[in-house]
């Protein structure tokens, strides 16, 4: 038989949840801000690096004649950049999810 009453199971749950529960946000601040890092410098690149003369340089249009046509199209680079511009609306995205997720913690 339980003998203990279920009150007292309710209070060891509430006292053990905190811990988790702020490591738990730790951790997601932490991995959002590795987000935020890693989208915006893979956006920036992307979004900049198809436009620079050592995207000519690369190996895909010096080694594959039939690459070479897709590689050097302005279309494609205009797509690559476009992949750039949504990282970095990704980062930002995520930024001021952090920043709200932040301060509403903060009031609580």
């Amino acid at each position: 038989m339980n003998t203990e009453t279920p009150h007292a199971s309710k209070d060891n749950e509430t006292t053990a949840s905190p811990k988790p529960a702020r490591f738990m946000t730790w951790h997601r601040r932490v991995f959002g801000f590795c987000l935020i890092i890693f989208a915006m410098e893979l956006g920036l690149f992307l979004a900049v690096f198809p436009w620079r003369p050592e995207w000519e340089l690369n190996w895909v249009p010096v080694h594959s004649r039939s690459l070479s046509g897709l590689w050097m199209n302005r279309y494609f680079r205009g797509m690559i950049s476009g992949l750039g511009l949504l990282n970095i609306y990704i980062a930002i995205a995520e930024l001021f999810k952090q920043f709200k997720s932040f301060f509403t913690a903060e009031k609580n």
